[in-house]
């Protein structure tokens, strides 16, 4: 399988080549800063450098054209309301839609436990931004023609992965999870097309992933 990551070097996204990698999927991890080539390219991933941020959806195309799979895994980082709308909406609903152009089949979008158009976020708080720019961005893949899932973890920590979680459908609220188990829920997401329409939240808990989201 061809998979494409957008944001490749965050850090959910280099777990996440390193294990498509290791399962001998040919990886390209999109990178706007050169100078993060090196360590992409440890992962196994061929680095691709393009400034999302700034490309129009015809370019967009020109970048995922001939993958099976988009995944979204870019973001502003916090920083001016400005930029985060520029990047978590604008340049995602760029890559949607270039992703649809483009003829991919598979679009993964890793958004947030809560993100929806009624997150009830206040005006006034930080995380508005955020908030809002996430909502657009994913209900623009779930209008899509695209085979899409949001994957939506909680709080994201640096703790070793457990290989298990809890989904929002057996109970959990938001909590926290590794990063590297959002990875592993993503790639197995894209190995096994589960969660396909799906937004699936979750937390660390005690569920195998596979299991966990074959009971969706």
């Amino acid at each position: 399988m061809k998979v494409v990551i957008i944001g490749g070097h965050g850090k959910v996204a280099l777990r996440l080549a390193t294990i498509l990698s290791d399962q001998d999927h040919e990886v390209t991890s999109v990178i706007r800063n050169p100078a993060q080539s090196a360590d992409v390219a440890d992962t196994g991933a061929e680095p691709y450098v393009a400034d999302v941020e700034h490309l129009d959806t015809t370019a967009l195309v020109d970048v995922v054209s001939g993958q099976d799979a988009v995944v979204w895994a870019a973001g502003a980082g916090g920083g001016s309301p400005e930029r985060t709308y520029a990047v978590d909406r604008d340049a995602a609903i760029r890559v949607i839609d270039a992703a649809e152009q483009a003829g991919v089949p598979r679009f993964v979008m890793l958004s947030y436990f809560g993100a929806s158009l009624d997150h009830q976020v206040p005006g006034d708080d930080p995380f508005f931004a955020y908030a809002e720019a996430k909502a657009a961005a994913d209900q623009h893949l779930r209008d899509s023609a695209l085979e899409w899932t949001i994957v939506a973890p909680s709080a994201l920590t640096d703790k070793d992965g457990t290989g298990q979680i809890l989904t929002a459908e057996s109970g959990a609220t938001a909590s926290e999870v590794s990063r590297d188990d959002v990875a592993e829920v993503i790639a197995e997401v894209l190995a096994t097309g589960r969660a396909s329409g799906r937004m699936v939240e979750f937390n660390n808990g005690t569920v195998p992933i596979s299991e966990a989201l074959a009971a969706l």
